[in-house]
């Protein structure tokens, strides 16, 4: 429901005060981007292979640029500056999920705490909205006329987080007991640190949230026609908590960082006459 009222504030303020914002010399841009999200948190050991591999999902965003080289209002090119031709302003909604697991070589022995660790499963949901700056190092009226087909670029920005993680275990409530197949006597559900309220930061929360993310990523435009191109993207999103996927784990050495994710997406652009 969150979500939705976002969704609509973004689109009434794109689209209701248009004419408005086109008085103020630029135009506007419309797409959608989607594709695979590795996110990397206190499942599994960092710099693991198996780790980056297995804990991906997916994402989707509704994306929203600012033009500074065309105006709306006269279907015309703005004054010539180098803002103008070389830097965009994107706005976007993003929705990403990631199943969590364990990995490495923890997980992988035939002990208790191995058990633990296979058991455990972790949700990740993300909600992002947020604002970047975009530079193109070519000419943006240059690849608007078709001048050339391809046009790379980076972007730095921030976006305000809404995250809702799960945990839960194959053995049981994560706060739960159950008999140990190695020795016959009870033992947590969960592997030592990572039960509730462990540790310094605790150990695992999976009640909802908000923070930051500092966002930065490279990608490419492709010109498909006069009016859309296609997007690649590859992003980077640092949140400013640890909490994002429900386990805080401290100290450990898998706890050396704040969560993050890298996206890779693909998209489609539509620009708005």
């Amino acid at each position: 429901m969150k979500a939705r009222y976002l969704l609509l504030a973004i689109l009434s303020i794109c689209f209701a005060q248009q004419e408005l914002k086109a008085q103020l010399g630029f135009s506007h841009e419309v797409g959608v981007i989607t594709g695979p999200v590795a996110f990397q948190s206190d499942f599994g050991l960092r710099n693991n292979f198996d780790t980056n591999s297995g804990n991906v999902g997916f994402g989707i965003g509704i994306v929203h640029y600012l033009n500074f080289a065309y105006r709306a209002d006269c279907n015309c090119y703005s004054k010539d500056t180098y803002f103008n031709d070389h830097f965009k302003v994107r706005n976007e909604i993003d929705y990403h999920v990631t199943n969590l697991d364990h990995f490495g070589e923890e997980s992988e022995d035939n002990d208790l705490g191995g058990l633990q660790l296979r058991s455990h499963k972790g949700k990740a949901q993300v909600f992002e909205i947020g604002t970047q700056l975009e530079y193109f190092p070519m000419s943006i009226r240059d690849f608007t006329a078709g001048a050339y087909r391809v046009a790379p670029y980076v972007s730095l920005g921030v976006h305000f987080v809404s995250y809702n993680p799960e945990a839960t275990s194959d053995l049981g409530p994560i706060d739960g007991q159950f008999i140990n197949p190695f020795t016959g006597e009870l033992a947590p559900t969960i592997f030592s640190g990572f039960l509730p309220g462990e540790g310094k930061n605790g150990g695992i929360d999976d009640s909802p949230g908000s923070t930051w993310a500092i966002t930065w990523s490279a990608g490419a435009r492709y010109k498909l026609s006069p009016l859309s191109d296609l997007v690649l993207d590859a992003r980077w999103h640092y949140y400013t908590s640890n909490w994002v996927d429900g386990l805080n784990p401290d100290p450990r050495p898998v706890n050396r960082a704040n969560d993050w994710i890298f996206w890779l997406n693909f998209g489609y652009i539509y620009y708005l006459e």
